[in-house]
């Protein structure tokens, strides 16, 4: 167990950032999710910039890689022009 304030902080602060994290690593996985199930290219090309945006903020962030982020954005535009 920690001996000083500062540890205990600490704990404190890593768990509500661990639980942050996973919130929005989660809402991130749901959204992709989603949109590869879309069919209507309207729909998906409205939804894309949505989805553009939430991963640049999630890598700016530090919550992805900013590759990661990128992979995903590629992929799915790739996606979305297809349909």
């Amino acid at each position: 167990m920690a001996n000083h304030k500062s540890a205990l902080k600490r704990i404190r602060q890593n768990k509500t950032r661990r639980l942050r994290n996973r919130y929005y690593g989660k809402t991130m996985r749901n959204a992709v999710r989603n949109f590869r199930n879309i069919t209507d290219k309207a729909e998906a090309m409205a939804k894309l910039p949505e989805i553009t945006s939430m991963l640049d903020r999630m890598a700016s962030k530090g919550r992805i890689h900013k590759n990661k982020a990128a992979n995903l954005k590629s992929k799915l535009t790739r996606q979305a022009n297809a349909l």
